[in-house]
């Protein structure tokens, strides 16, 4: 289990495990609950790379930055 802590946002974590470069779970830690559980389900079997293309740049409201975001933010960090 990966743990990413957020920056900017509602939620204060990201934990999710990553099986053969698929997403395989996914759990924001605060924030919009049915919202992040949709966004959670809805990646989940998704390659690292399209999640990130998806969800990368997406803000909320004024805020510079979103939970799914930061997923992909998270997400980037591996590779790097």
């Amino acid at each position: 289990m990966k743990v990413f802590k957020t920056s900017g946002v509602c939620a204060k974590e990201i934990q999710f495990e990553l099986e053969d470069n698929k997403i395989k779970s996914v759990n924001f830690i605060g924030g919009c609950p049915g919202n992040l559980i949709g966004i959670s389900h809805l990646v989940v079997g998704m390659e690292v790379s399209e999640a990130v293309n998806r969800l990368k740049g997406i803000t909320c409201g004024s805020k510079n930055t979103s939970c799914p975001d930061q997923l992909a933010k998270a997400l980037e960090a591996l590779k790097q």
